[in-house]
């Protein structure tokens, strides 16, 4: 299988120094949404969406007011996947499954440019999503969902994939849906065979590369960490899985090549 990285959505919050780790204060930060286009046998794969273009026209109902506000993303039509699929060649129908890491606005806007494509999740997350607490109705966007995606619920895991559980949502494709929990009630990372290793987008299970390097990295920005303990739904879970990504790193770092959603240093070492 073919895999292409694209960012679907840059986002420039403000205090580069404290999302980055260097620059001033008043500098805008650089956050990607790192997707993977999958070229298969059973026609095209999104794993992740970012945004899409009903996020770029609608940014305050579809997002939200405060999100924009405060992650200031930038909201190029050239950035949305089905945009960056189409200057690859590809149509729209092309796209045959989605695999989203979870259902957060950052990671599902695009589902919509998509309408005919199975999207495949976990049910706990979809079950949460589709009918979210008043606190994760600011995360999960009703207004994402309105044309009604055609989904298909995964209850339970089918493998073991280098001891995790795993399911396996398309037969036939080495693709998997590894449940990470803890940012989410039913996040996964989403482990895909690229020739002889395996690449596993672990979406937000981790937001900063330090999180599951084994050799020393720079360290985690403070504005991060922040974010990331505001945003997590099951603190003990989220901390457990970060155990678990840093054992596989160290076990199989060789079969196995990580990265996270937003991280555009991970991101950079993809794309060139």
């Amino acid at each position: 299988m073919k895999i292409h990285h694209l960012n679907c959505g840059t986002m420039c919050p403000i205090c580069k120094r404290l999302i980055n780790g260097s620059g001033g204060f008043f500098e805008r930060a650089n956050m990607v949404c790192h997707c993977l286009l999958v070229e298969s046998e059973q026609g095209l794969i999104l794993v992740d969406t970012g945004l899409g273009t009903g996020d770029v026209m609608e940014p305050n109902r579809r997002l939200g007011a405060g999100f924009v506000a405060m992650l200031a993303p930038q909201l190029k039509m050239e950035e949305t996947a089905v945009e960056q699929l189409m200057g690859l060649g590809f149509k729209a129908w092309d796209v045959k499954h989605i695999v989203p890491t979870h259902l957060d606005l950052d990671h599902a806007g695009g589902l919509s440019d998509f309408p005919d494509a199975q999207v495949h999740v976990f049910e706990p997350e979809h079950r949460h999503a589709l009918k979210p607490s008043l606190r994760d109705s600011l995360r999960f966007r009703k207004a994402q969902f309105e044309h009604k995606p055609k989904w298909t619920i995964h209850h339970q895991a089918t493998e073991t994939w280098f001891g995790f559980q795993a399911i396996r949502p398309i037969a036939g494709i080495e693709l998997l849906m590894v449940p990470l929990i803890g940012h989410t009630r039913g996040h996964v990372g989403v482990a895909v065979k690229n020739g002889n290793k395996w690449l596993l987008h672990c979406g937000d299970a981790y937001f900063h590369r330090s999180e599951v390097a084994v050799k020393h990295e720079d360290p985690m920005p403070a504005g991060v960490a922040f974010f990331e303990k505001l945003l997590q739904t099951l603190p003990a879970e989220r901390l457990a899985t970060q155990v678990r990504l840093r054992e596989l790193v160290k076990s199989s770092g060789d079969e196995v090549e990580l990265f996270c959603a937003h991280d555009p240093v991970e991101f950079g070492k993809f794309f060139k």
